[in-house]
């Protein structure tokens, strides 16, 4: 019995050592608050400034692999904070860039910005692509199109605080409203709609539950119909920098 006792307390302890707690993301969300302001736009020399502590923030993810012990919130919420922190390193590692699509070559899937293999977490090594294609849209959630960050004018505002597990289907209905209802995003009516490219780009994730126009009324103030004419602005892929 004794044996048994002390076989058992070993296992509780070399459990507990292994089982990794869901790290802070409070660095994060203190440099955001301090470098982003209330329209999405990025103070990228903030962040240079602020060197050090981004950097802590960036080896905390790299230390703390998602574990499947964690909730589904708390490794969504971890993936989408990488996502836009290390868009956020590769930006300040080209900087000055009018653009990220300035960084890397033209070929998708081969050598653009979005396929440069740069972040480093637990034992794998990833690029953006990696992390946007192949784990967060895995989530089967459209709302995260409108919480990770491109660096670009067109692109879903950048959140001015970090994604937590247990406030992130809240965070994300918000940046879903936001981000239908900003006329520099989508200019929404009921006759002719201009919509983002992200409705065509992931037409497929916004109606693998219903069809786009439910999607769009779920979050439009502006309601539209089947009848509405749909049509798709322009992407500006000019840098959302603060000026």
């Amino acid at each position: 019995m004794k044996k048994l006792f002390v076989s058992f307390f070993c296992f509780m302890m070399t459990t507990a050592v292994f089982a990794q707690k869901v790290p802070s993301h409070q660095q994060w969300d203190k440099l955001l608050k301090k470098h982003v302001s209330s329209s999405g736009m990025v103070n990228y020399k903030g962040f240079k400034n602020d060197k050090t502590e981004f950097d802590a923030y960036l080896k905390t993810l790299r230390d703390n692999a998602p574990q499947s012990s964690w909730s589904i919130n708390d490794q969504k919420a971890f993936w989408i904070n990488a996502y836009n922190a290390f868009t956020v390193s590769l930006i300040l590692q080209n900087y000055p860039v009018k653009s990220i699509k300035d960084i890397g070559g033209k070929i998708y899937k081969v050598n653009t910005p979005w396929d440069i293999k740069f972040i480093n977490i637990g034992r794998e090594k990833y690029d953006l692509n990696n992390i946007e294609h192949k784990i967060l849209r895995k989530f089967n959630d459209p709302l995260i199109h409108f919480a990770i960050v491109c660096a670009s004018m067109s692109c879903a505002e950048l959140r001015r605080e970090a994604y937590i597990g247990s406030n992130l289907e809240s965070q994300l209905n918000t940046q879903g409203k936001d981000f239908l209802n900003d006329k520099n995003k989508n200019n929404i009516n009921a006759n002719n709609s201009q919509l983002s490219k992200y409705f065509t780009w992931y037409k497929g994730d916004f109606a693998q539950n219903g069809s786009l126009v439910n999607f769009i009324n779920k979050y439009s103030q502006t309601k539209i119909s089947s009848r509405t004419k749909i049509t798709y602005l322009d992407y500006n892929w000019s840098l959302n920098e603060q000026k």
